[in-house]
């Protein structure tokens, strides 16, 4: 998928965990990280969202609303939630409709198989819609979080 950045972030609308709708337009004004997994509580997708858990309040502090968004249903994402004490909101995108606009949804590797999947990868979105930052294919899911952080910090540095 090619990189978005400096494109128009693509329109949304998704239920989410939190019993609400979730429209991109909710976020005009806020720096809006959204990121994509595969799945709910499998080891990749745990660690990163622990990982942005514990991120969490220094995101908050910075300015920015974090989403995640996989295919997997509201039920899930309320299941997943709780056990691990996520403090966002995670969106339902069951026909990957949402992941496909922002090339999260796609042929990719797994264990060196070609199979057609979520592709792990997260953008950031100015307050005025636009993608700042887009992570294409995130690698090393543990670790991504921390990279989120510092280009959200470096936005306050400016």
């Amino acid at each position: 998928m090619s990189n978005l950045e400096g494109k128009k972030a693509p329109a949304f609308e998704l239920p989410g965990s939190d019993g609400k709708r979730h429209r991109l337009k909710d976020y005009q004004g806020k720096i809006l990280v959204v990121y994509f997994y595969p799945k709910d509580d499998t080891p990749g997708c745990t660690s990163e969202a622990c990982q942005f858990r514990d991120d969490y309040s220094q995101l908050a502090k910075a300015g920015a609303v974090v989403l995640g968004i996989s295919k997997d249903s509201v039920s899930s994402h309320e299941k997943f939630i709780e056990k691990y004490k996520l403090p966002f909101v995670l969106l339902s995108d069951e026909d990957t409709s949402v992941m496909k606009a922002y090339g999260a949804w796609g042929n990719k590797l797994m264990y060196g198989k070609p199979v057609t999947g979520t592709i792990r990868s997260t953008v950031v979105i100015n307050g005025k819609g636009v993608v700042i930052r887009h992570w294409p294919t995130v690698k090393k899911a543990a670790e991504h979080p921390s990279d989120v952080l510092d280009f959200i910090k470096s936005l306050s540095d400016k």
